[in-house]
Protein backbone atom coordinates (compact mmCIF):
# COMPACT_ATOMS: atom_id res chain seq x y z
CA UNK A 1 0.00 0.00 0.00
CA UNK A 2 1.45 3.65 -0.37
CA UNK A 3 0.62 6.54 2.40
CA UNK A 4 1.32 9.88 1.61
CA UNK A 5 3.75 11.17 3.71
CA UNK A 6 5.01 14.36 4.62
CA UNK A 7 3.07 17.42 5.72
CA UNK A 8 2.04 19.85 2.80
CA UNK A 9 -0.68 22.94 2.24
CA UNK A 10 -3.20 23.27 -0.20
CA UNK A 11 -2.19 23.95 -3.13
CA UNK A 12 -2.81 26.95 -5.64
CA UNK A 13 -5.43 25.08 -7.76
CA UNK A 14 -7.08 23.82 -5.09
CA UNK A 15 -7.45 27.09 -3.25
CA UNK A 16 -9.09 28.16 -6.54
CA UNK A 17 -11.09 25.41 -6.61
CA UNK A 18 -12.68 25.96 -3.26
CA UNK A 19 -13.79 29.45 -4.83
CA UNK A 20 -16.78 27.18 -6.37
CA UNK A 21 -17.57 26.22 -2.60
CA UNK A 22 -18.05 29.64 -1.57
CA UNK A 23 -20.97 29.85 -4.23
CA UNK A 24 -22.47 26.83 -3.74
CA UNK A 25 -22.81 27.46 0.18
CA UNK A 26 -24.28 30.79 -0.27
CA UNK A 27 -26.96 29.76 -2.50
CA UNK A 28 -27.66 26.44 -0.47
CA UNK A 29 -27.44 28.72 2.56
CA UNK A 30 -30.23 30.79 0.71
CA UNK A 31 -32.34 27.68 0.37
CA UNK A 32 -32.81 27.19 4.01
CA UNK A 33 -33.85 30.92 4.32
CA UNK A 34 -37.08 30.04 1.94
CA UNK A 35 -37.65 26.47 3.33
CA UNK A 36 -41.54 26.32 4.49
CA UNK A 37 -42.09 22.73 5.66
CA UNK A 38 -40.20 19.58 6.06
CA UNK A 39 -39.86 18.91 2.35
CA UNK A 40 -38.40 21.72 1.71
CA UNK A 41 -36.07 21.06 4.36
CA UNK A 42 -35.23 17.53 3.22
CA UNK A 43 -34.71 18.83 0.10
CA UNK A 44 -32.15 21.19 1.57
CA UNK A 45 -30.22 18.30 3.20
CA UNK A 46 -30.20 16.43 -0.36
CA UNK A 47 -28.74 19.16 -2.08
CA UNK A 48 -26.28 19.78 0.44
CA UNK A 49 -25.06 16.44 0.68
CA UNK A 50 -24.72 16.34 -3.27
CA UNK A 51 -22.45 19.31 -3.51
CA UNK A 52 -20.53 18.69 -0.76
CA UNK A 53 -19.90 14.91 -2.00
CA UNK A 54 -19.07 16.58 -5.62
CA UNK A 55 -16.63 18.38 -4.32
CA UNK A 56 -15.39 16.00 -1.67
CA UNK A 57 -14.63 13.94 -4.78
CA UNK A 58 -11.96 16.04 -6.10
CA UNK A 59 -11.06 17.25 -3.04
CA UNK A 60 -9.72 14.00 -2.20
CA UNK A 61 -8.09 13.50 -5.72
CA UNK A 62 -5.83 16.76 -5.04
CA UNK A 63 -5.16 14.72 -1.19
CA UNK A 64 -3.92 11.94 -2.87
CA UNK A 65 -2.45 12.92 -6.40
CA UNK A 66 -0.74 16.22 -5.09
CA UNK A 67 1.46 18.21 -7.37
CA UNK A 68 0.44 15.20 -10.00
CA UNK A 69 -3.27 16.42 -10.11
CA UNK A 70 -4.01 17.82 -13.38
CA UNK A 71 -5.49 21.12 -14.31
CA UNK A 72 -7.60 20.41 -16.76
CA UNK A 73 -10.40 18.09 -15.03
CA UNK A 74 -10.59 19.88 -11.58
CA UNK A 75 -11.58 23.24 -13.82
CA UNK A 76 -14.05 20.98 -15.49
CA UNK A 77 -15.31 20.03 -11.96
CA UNK A 78 -15.22 23.58 -11.09
CA UNK A 79 -17.42 24.49 -14.10
CA UNK A 80 -20.21 21.86 -12.94
CA UNK A 81 -20.15 22.66 -8.65
CA UNK A 82 -21.14 25.98 -10.53
CA UNK A 83 -23.74 24.96 -12.71
CA UNK A 84 -24.73 23.08 -9.25
CA UNK A 85 -25.17 26.14 -7.52
CA UNK A 86 -26.69 28.34 -9.67
CA UNK A 87 -29.16 25.86 -10.05
CA UNK A 88 -30.24 25.82 -6.38
CA UNK A 89 -32.43 28.20 -6.30
CA UNK A 90 -35.13 26.58 -8.29
CA UNK A 91 -33.88 23.05 -8.03
CA UNK A 92 -37.93 22.07 -6.63
CA UNK A 93 -38.32 23.33 -9.76
CA UNK A 94 -37.26 24.20 -13.35
CA UNK A 95 -33.57 23.60 -12.53
CA UNK A 96 -33.77 20.53 -10.94
CA UNK A 97 -32.75 18.27 -14.19
CA UNK A 98 -29.67 20.85 -14.87
CA UNK A 99 -28.88 20.01 -10.91
CA UNK A 100 -28.83 16.70 -11.76
CA UNK A 101 -27.13 16.56 -14.99
CA UNK A 102 -24.31 18.69 -13.05
CA UNK A 103 -23.72 16.55 -10.59
CA UNK A 104 -23.87 13.66 -12.65
CA UNK A 105 -21.16 14.83 -14.80
CA UNK A 106 -18.95 16.12 -12.04
CA UNK A 107 -18.88 12.24 -10.70
CA UNK A 108 -18.52 10.43 -13.73
CA UNK A 109 -15.28 12.96 -14.48
CA UNK A 110 -14.07 12.16 -10.86
CA UNK A 111 -14.07 8.33 -11.63
CA UNK A 112 -12.22 8.89 -14.66
CA UNK A 113 -9.47 11.10 -13.53
CA UNK A 114 -8.31 7.83 -11.47
CA UNK A 115 -7.81 5.80 -14.88
CA UNK A 116 -4.51 6.54 -16.40
CA UNK A 117 -2.93 3.73 -18.86
CA UNK A 118 -0.13 1.78 -16.95
CA UNK A 119 -1.76 2.60 -13.38
CA UNK A 120 -4.66 2.82 -11.23
CA UNK A 121 -4.78 3.79 -8.06
CA UNK A 122 -7.48 2.85 -5.66
CA UNK A 123 -8.73 5.46 -2.73
CA UNK A 124 -9.32 3.14 0.44
CA UNK A 125 -10.27 5.63 2.83
CA UNK A 126 -13.27 7.00 0.59
CA UNK A 127 -14.39 4.53 -2.08
CA UNK A 128 -17.06 6.76 -3.05
CA UNK A 129 -15.09 8.71 -5.03
CA UNK A 130 -14.42 5.77 -7.34
CA UNK A 131 -17.67 3.54 -7.20
CA UNK A 132 -20.44 5.05 -9.51
CA UNK A 133 -23.47 2.53 -8.42
CA UNK A 134 -25.06 5.87 -6.53
CA UNK A 135 -25.31 8.09 -9.26
CA UNK A 136 -27.14 5.20 -11.57
CA UNK A 137 -30.55 6.57 -9.16
CA UNK A 138 -29.19 10.53 -10.47
CA UNK A 139 -29.87 9.31 -14.05
CA UNK A 140 -32.90 7.19 -13.68
CA UNK A 141 -34.10 10.68 -12.14
CA UNK A 142 -33.90 12.72 -15.78
CA UNK A 143 -37.29 10.76 -16.56
CA UNK A 144 -38.84 11.14 -13.09
CA UNK A 145 -41.11 14.18 -11.89
CA UNK A 146 -41.96 15.66 -8.78
CA UNK A 147 -41.44 13.83 -5.33
CA UNK A 148 -40.25 10.50 -7.36
CA UNK A 149 -37.07 12.72 -8.58
CA UNK A 150 -36.06 13.98 -5.30
CA UNK A 151 -36.76 10.88 -3.64
CA UNK A 152 -33.75 9.33 -6.02
CA UNK A 153 -31.54 11.87 -5.60
CA UNK A 154 -31.71 10.56 -1.91
CA UNK A 155 -31.65 6.77 -2.53
CA UNK A 156 -28.18 7.30 -4.55
CA UNK A 157 -26.50 9.64 -1.92
CA UNK A 158 -27.85 6.79 0.59
CA UNK A 159 -26.18 4.24 -0.84
CA UNK A 160 -23.24 6.59 -1.35
CA UNK A 161 -23.22 6.41 2.62
CA UNK A 162 -24.14 3.22 2.99
CA UNK A 163 -20.80 2.34 0.71
CA UNK A 164 -18.55 4.69 2.89
CA UNK A 165 -19.40 3.13 6.41
CA UNK A 166 -19.48 -0.55 5.08
CA UNK A 167 -17.15 -1.01 2.19
CA UNK A 168 -13.43 0.30 3.17
CA UNK A 169 -10.23 -0.81 4.36
CA UNK A 170 -9.31 -4.35 4.26
CA UNK A 171 -12.53 -5.62 2.68
CA UNK A 172 -11.95 -3.20 -0.23
CA UNK A 173 -8.41 -4.17 -0.97
CA UNK A 174 -9.29 -7.92 -0.84
CA UNK A 175 -12.71 -7.52 -3.21
CA UNK A 176 -9.78 -5.90 -5.34
CA UNK A 177 -7.36 -8.60 -5.24
CA UNK A 178 -10.07 -11.35 -5.86
CA UNK A 179 -10.89 -9.40 -9.07
CA UNK A 180 -7.62 -9.27 -10.39
CA UNK A 181 -7.07 -12.95 -10.41
CA UNK A 182 -7.79 -14.74 -13.62
CA UNK A 183 -6.97 -11.21 -15.69
CA UNK A 184 -5.02 -10.64 -18.64
CA UNK A 185 -1.24 -9.81 -17.55
CA UNK A 186 -1.78 -6.18 -18.63
CA UNK A 187 -4.18 -5.24 -16.53
CA UNK A 188 -2.44 -2.62 -14.02
CA UNK A 189 -2.04 -4.09 -10.63
CA UNK A 190 -3.96 -1.73 -8.61
CA UNK A 191 -2.24 0.85 -6.09
CA UNK A 192 -3.96 0.88 -3.03
CA UNK A 193 -3.59 4.82 -1.47
CA UNK A 194 -4.51 6.28 1.83
CA UNK A 195 -5.40 10.17 2.65
CA UNK A 196 -2.93 12.18 4.03
CA UNK A 197 -4.42 12.97 7.28
CA UNK A 198 -2.67 16.78 7.84
CA UNK A 199 -3.85 17.67 4.62
CA UNK A 200 -7.36 16.87 4.15
CA UNK A 201 -7.75 18.42 7.76
CA UNK A 202 -6.82 21.51 6.45
CA UNK A 203 -8.84 21.31 3.34
CA UNK A 204 -12.31 20.27 5.78
CA UNK A 205 -11.03 23.05 7.78
CA UNK A 206 -10.97 25.61 4.96
CA UNK A 207 -14.62 24.56 3.39
CA UNK A 208 -15.96 25.11 7.20
CA UNK A 209 -14.25 28.48 6.95
CA UNK A 210 -16.13 29.53 3.72
CA UNK A 211 -19.30 28.26 5.74
CA UNK A 212 -18.26 30.45 8.55
CA UNK A 213 -17.88 33.67 5.57
CA UNK A 214 -21.37 32.81 4.77
CA UNK A 215 -22.52 33.36 8.27
CA UNK A 216 -20.29 37.09 8.56
CA UNK A 217 -21.60 37.97 4.88
CA UNK A 218 -25.63 37.55 5.78
CA UNK A 219 -25.12 39.09 9.31
CA UNK A 220 -23.24 42.25 6.73
CA UNK A 221 -25.47 42.32 4.49
CA UNK A 222 -28.73 42.23 7.38
CA UNK A 223 -27.09 45.62 9.10
CA UNK A 224 -26.55 47.39 5.76
CA UNK A 225 -29.93 46.72 4.69
CA UNK A 226 -31.48 48.25 8.34
CA UNK A 227 -32.92 51.62 7.99
CA UNK A 228 -32.27 53.03 11.09
CA UNK A 229 -29.22 51.44 13.23
CA UNK A 230 -30.70 51.54 17.05
CA UNK A 231 -29.21 49.91 20.23
CA UNK A 232 -30.80 46.65 19.90
CA UNK A 233 -29.77 46.26 16.17
CA UNK A 234 -26.09 46.79 17.55
CA UNK A 235 -26.20 44.17 20.15
CA UNK A 236 -27.72 41.86 18.13
CA UNK A 237 -25.43 42.10 15.45
CA UNK A 238 -22.38 42.14 17.41
CA UNK A 239 -23.66 38.92 19.40
CA UNK A 240 -24.31 37.07 15.87
CA UNK A 241 -20.29 37.93 15.26
CA UNK A 242 -20.06 36.51 18.87
CA UNK A 243 -21.48 33.58 17.94
CA UNK A 244 -19.85 33.02 14.40
CA UNK A 245 -16.66 33.51 16.54
CA UNK A 246 -17.06 30.98 19.11
CA UNK A 247 -18.04 28.43 16.28
CA UNK A 248 -14.42 29.40 14.83
CA UNK A 249 -13.02 28.50 17.76
CA UNK A 250 -15.06 25.59 19.11
CA UNK A 251 -14.72 23.94 15.27
CA UNK A 252 -11.41 24.92 14.35
CA UNK A 253 -9.10 25.89 17.30
CA UNK A 254 -10.36 23.28 19.39
CA UNK A 255 -11.40 20.70 16.81
CA UNK A 256 -10.02 19.69 13.46
CA UNK A 257 -11.35 19.90 10.20
CA UNK A 258 -14.03 22.23 11.14
CA UNK A 259 -15.71 18.82 13.64
CA UNK A 260 -15.63 20.95 17.40
CA UNK A 261 -13.25 18.96 19.64
CA UNK A 262 -12.74 16.35 17.19
CA UNK A 263 -8.15 14.99 17.57
CA UNK A 264 -6.47 14.67 14.56
CA UNK A 265 -6.63 10.92 14.19
CA UNK A 266 -9.84 10.36 16.75
CA UNK A 267 -11.35 8.83 13.75
CA UNK A 268 -11.06 7.49 10.39
CA UNK A 269 -11.62 9.24 7.08
CA UNK A 270 -14.83 7.27 6.22
CA UNK A 271 -16.29 8.13 9.51
CA UNK A 272 -15.02 11.45 9.64
CA UNK A 273 -15.83 13.06 6.37
CA UNK A 274 -19.85 12.18 6.62
CA UNK A 275 -19.59 14.25 10.01
CA UNK A 276 -17.77 16.90 8.24
CA UNK A 277 -20.40 17.24 5.61
CA UNK A 278 -23.44 17.04 8.94
CA UNK A 279 -21.75 19.72 10.57
CA UNK A 280 -20.85 22.08 7.60
CA UNK A 281 -24.89 21.81 6.69
CA UNK A 282 -25.89 22.40 10.31
CA UNK A 283 -23.67 25.40 10.33
CA UNK A 284 -24.62 26.57 6.93
CA UNK A 285 -28.23 26.68 8.37
CA UNK A 286 -27.94 28.53 11.14
CA UNK A 287 -25.76 31.35 9.01
CA UNK A 288 -28.90 31.57 6.99
CA UNK A 289 -31.07 32.36 10.07
CA UNK A 290 -28.43 35.13 11.25
CA UNK A 291 -29.84 37.36 8.83
CA UNK A 292 -33.34 37.20 9.99
CA UNK A 293 -31.85 37.49 13.85
CA UNK A 294 -30.43 40.76 12.83
CA UNK A 295 -33.27 42.12 9.87
CA UNK A 296 -36.07 42.12 12.16
CA UNK A 297 -37.32 42.80 15.81
CA UNK A 298 -39.42 39.68 16.05
CA UNK A 299 -38.46 36.31 15.33
CA UNK A 300 -40.59 33.16 13.95
CA UNK A 301 -40.52 30.18 15.90
CA UNK A 302 -39.55 28.76 12.70
CA UNK A 303 -36.71 30.53 13.10
CA UNK A 304 -36.01 30.72 16.39
CA UNK A 305 -35.93 26.77 17.01
CA UNK A 306 -33.53 26.61 13.85
CA UNK A 307 -30.82 28.65 14.95
CA UNK A 308 -31.10 26.96 19.09
CA UNK A 309 -31.79 23.63 17.47
CA UNK A 310 -28.44 24.11 15.20
CA UNK A 311 -26.47 24.97 18.28
CA UNK A 312 -27.77 22.37 20.11
CA UNK A 313 -26.78 19.95 17.16
CA UNK A 314 -23.45 21.49 17.24
CA UNK A 315 -23.34 20.66 20.67
CA UNK A 316 -24.07 17.49 20.85
CA UNK A 317 -21.81 16.59 17.85
CA UNK A 318 -19.29 18.50 19.66
CA UNK A 319 -19.54 16.23 22.71
CA UNK A 320 -19.42 12.85 20.68
CA UNK A 321 -16.75 13.91 18.87
CA UNK A 322 -14.55 14.94 22.12
CA UNK A 323 -15.21 11.51 23.44
CA UNK A 324 -13.62 9.83 20.06
CA UNK A 325 -10.47 11.69 20.66
CA UNK A 326 -9.93 10.53 24.39
CA UNK A 327 -12.00 13.34 26.78
CA UNK A 328 -13.74 11.83 29.38
CA UNK A 329 -17.49 11.67 29.96
CA UNK A 330 -17.32 14.33 32.55
CA UNK A 331 -15.98 16.65 30.02
CA UNK A 332 -18.56 15.19 27.60
CA UNK A 333 -21.55 16.16 29.82
CA UNK A 334 -20.22 19.17 31.28
CA UNK A 335 -20.08 20.64 27.71
CA UNK A 336 -23.30 18.99 26.51
CA UNK A 337 -25.44 21.15 29.31
CA UNK A 338 -24.75 24.33 27.96
CA UNK A 339 -25.77 23.67 24.62
CA UNK A 340 -29.11 22.10 25.28
CA UNK A 341 -30.15 24.69 28.52
CA UNK A 342 -29.33 27.69 26.90
CA UNK A 343 -31.02 27.41 23.27
CA UNK A 344 -34.23 25.26 25.30
CA UNK A 345 -34.42 28.61 27.57
CA UNK A 346 -33.91 30.79 24.46
CA UNK A 347 -36.88 28.52 22.61
CA UNK A 348 -39.12 27.96 25.16
CA UNK A 349 -39.31 31.41 26.44
CA UNK A 350 -39.39 32.77 22.88
CA UNK A 351 -36.98 35.70 23.71
CA UNK A 352 -36.13 38.47 20.95
CA UNK A 353 -33.21 38.44 18.37
CA UNK A 354 -30.67 39.83 20.85
CA UNK A 355 -31.13 37.83 24.08
CA UNK A 356 -31.45 34.56 21.70
CA UNK A 357 -27.92 34.92 20.06
CA UNK A 358 -26.61 36.21 22.91
CA UNK A 359 -27.34 32.85 24.64
CA UNK A 360 -26.21 30.63 22.22
CA UNK A 361 -22.96 32.53 21.60
CA UNK A 362 -22.63 32.25 25.48
CA UNK A 363 -23.64 28.37 25.13
CA UNK A 364 -20.80 27.36 22.81
CA UNK A 365 -18.24 29.85 24.46
CA UNK A 366 -19.17 28.11 27.68
CA UNK A 367 -17.83 24.96 25.60
CA UNK A 368 -14.65 26.59 24.85
CA UNK A 369 -14.13 27.59 28.37
CA UNK A 370 -15.20 24.25 30.31
CA UNK A 371 -12.30 22.77 27.48
CA UNK A 372 -10.13 25.02 28.28
CA UNK A 373 -10.11 24.73 31.93
CA UNK A 374 -9.77 20.96 31.49
CA UNK A 375 -6.36 21.20 29.48
CA UNK A 376 -5.10 23.66 31.91
CA UNK A 377 -5.28 21.57 34.89
CA UNK A 378 -3.90 18.32 33.25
Amino acid sequence: MSEATGERHASWLELFFDLVAVAGVAQLSHLVHTTTSWADAGLYVVCFLAFWTAWMCFTVYGNVRRDDARVAPVLGAMLGLAFMAAAVDEVGGERARPFAIAYILVRVLADRVWQQRGSLRVVVDWPVVQVGTGVVPWIVSLWAEGPWRYGLWALGLAFDLWLTFTVAGERMVEGFQRRQQGRRRDVPVPEFVHLDPAHIGERLGLFMIIVLGEGVLVVTEALAGAGHWTAPLYGTATGALALLAALWAVALRLGFGGIPFLGAHALPPRLMLPLHCLTAGIVAALASGLGDLVAHDELTPGTRWLVCGAVAALGVIGAGAGLAAGRRWWWALAVVLPVLVLPGLAGGLETGPRATVWLLAAALALQGIITRVRATRQ
